[in-house]
């Protein structure tokens, strides 16, 4: 990890188009924002791990194909 310190109001450079800029510290709390184009996501890291642990539960999902032939079949 590279690990830069900065302080309100300066900035870090990514490959030429996203720009990350210091803009508050409290205590515990540093506020960024961010510059960088419409296709690229940024997401806070709370919200990724949860979408990454909803689809690796989909992916698992067992699905019992006799049960679901029965449900067809029932609402015929």
């Amino acid at each position: 990890m590279l690990v830069l310190s900065r302080k309100k109001g300066e900035s870090v450079i990514i490959q030429d188009n996203i720009e990350i800029t210091i803009l508050e510290v409290n205590a515990e709390t540093v506020k960024i924002g961010f510059k960088a184009p419409r296709d690229i996501e940024i997401l806070r890291k709370e919200v990724y791990a949860m979408i990454e642990q909803t689809n690796k539960e989909s992916a698992i999902q067992n699905v019992n194909i006799q049960a679901l032939k029965d449900r067809i079949n029932n609402k015929k």
